[in-house]
């Protein structure tokens, strides 16, 4: 029992790092206005929050998993309360802030409609603060994190965030694009 919670604690924190980059990906994405993997705007929204929604429920997996884990020795507390763990007390603590600001985020966009756009929009700035928290936590504490698999995943994840981050940053970013001219059928050989 003890490996299959190893194992699943492991899965699950792996997946949930791609799953929280795809969501950072696609809210910059969804933030532009834009259409974007081919997809329109209302699909690009409806699939950040598919994925943010399941990367928050492999999260908990992950984190309930490490709790019931005999190795891992966590408390409640550690769940809760950044750097108060015994076991690699600052990446665990990276761990804990991160699901606290995820918690924040989730709280935040179900009570959307009550806190106004603004609001939330200013919570929700939180995200680029909490993956880069998990990535060090992931990276700092796993014990799969001297692995080339896990590094490969981190360094995909980094750089698809690193793109994205820039993008938003860039001064195309809220510029729409110039509609195509449709070229008349005659003047096509």
């Amino acid at each position: 029992m003890t490996a299959a919670l190893w194992y699943l604690a492991r899965g699950t924190g792996a997946v949930s790092l791609l799953l929280l980059t795809v969501v950072v990906a696609l809210g910059v994405a969804t933030r532009s206005g834009r259409p974007a993997f081919g997809l329109p705007r209302f699909a690009v929204t409806a699939v950040h929050r598919n994925a943010s929604l399941l990367a928050v429920a492999l999260l908990a997996i992950h984190v309930t998993t490490l709790l019931f884990d005999p190795y891992a020795q966590l408390r409640l507390v550690d769940l809760v309360l950044p750097f108060a763990g015994s076991y690699r007390p600052f990446w665990l603590g990276l761990g804990t802030l991160g699901v606290d600001l995820i918690v924040a985020l989730v709280a935040t966009s179900l009570l959307r409609h009550r806190l106004g756009v603004r609001a939330w929009r200013a919570v929700h700035w939180l995200a680029y603060a909490a993956w880069p928290v998990a990535l060090l936590h992931g990276l700092g504490t796993g014990t799969d994190s001297h692995t080339l698999w896990l590094r490969v995943i981190a360094g995909t994840c980094a750089a698809a965030v690193a793109a994205s981050v820039a993008w938003r940053l860039g001064p195309s970013f809220g510029r729409p694009r110039a509609p195509r001219r449709r070229v008349p059928m005659e003047y096509v050989r």
